[in-house]
């Protein structure tokens, strides 16, 4: 099915969301990307509202479109909810998935196994953990969940800095569960017992994450008290 003008204004700008090329506070004007696409400005104007609704762009008086910033906040509030959302897709997913999804999740893993050591790259971490993660809720049969775990993610992908640039000793228990949740996929656990290994394996990275701010948040408040 050929691609329309909306569709492919609305993919260019979101891709650049997410891999931070457009990063938060980013002005998007609309001649410019007009010009980029080689469209009028209407199919811009269109996806960028699109973007606007999901909440990865913003609108302010006298200034225009931006990509909209992201606080701590909010980054926890969307990783929970995309916790929640994402260990139903795999469990719903689960019972049907290919051995090809499966194969391929293995793969990445493996890959993120390799790249554990003395030159340890997050960013790249990151983006091998996000593809581990596609290829096992893709095969959610639930359209409008799979939907609501794709935003969550796009929504995630706009802070630029890795989670594992903060919490690398993370990095070896996340390989070993992910390990855990393709075992009991492929010995065909019940869809309960994979949504728990998901939901466990996700709240166990956010906890680290909340432990490495706390721990920061108090070294601040030592060194503010010493000046």
């Amino acid at each position: 099915m050929t691609e329309s003008k909306l569709q492919r204004a609305y993919r260019h700008i979101a891709q650049r969301i997410e891999d931070g090329r457009f990063a938060p506070g980013h002005r998007l004007v609309l001649a410019p990307l007009a010009d980029e696409l080689e469209m009028s400005v209407v199919p811009v104007r269109e996806a960028i509202r699109l973007l606007e609704a999901e909440g990865l762009v913003t609108f302010e008086r006298h200034v225009g479109a931006q990509v909209a910033m992201i606080n701590a906040d909010e980054y926890t509030a969307t990783y929970d909810a995309l916790t929640v959302v994402e260990s139903a897709a795999i469990a719903l997913g689960a019972p049907d998935m290919s051995p090809a999804a499966l194969e391929r999740a293995r793969a990445v893993n493996e890959q993120m196994r390799l790249g554990i050591n003395d030159f340890f790259d997050p960013t790249s971490f990151s983006a091998l953990n996000m593809e581990f993660h596609r290829a096992l809720y893709e095969s959610c049969p639930n359209d409008q969940l799979l939907d609501m775990v794709r935003r969550s993610w796009n929504r995630l992908a706009m802070l630029r800095d890795s989670v594992f640039s903060f919490v690398p000793e993370r990095a070896p228990h996340s390989v070993a569960e992910h390990a855990r949740i393709v075992d009991l996929i492929e010995q065909r656990a019940e869809p309960a017992e994979i949504e728990r290994a998901v939901r466990a394996h996700r709240d166990s990275t956010i906890q680290a994450l909340h432990e490495y701010r706390a721990t920061h948040m108090r070294h601040d408040r030592v060194a503010i008290a010493a000046e």
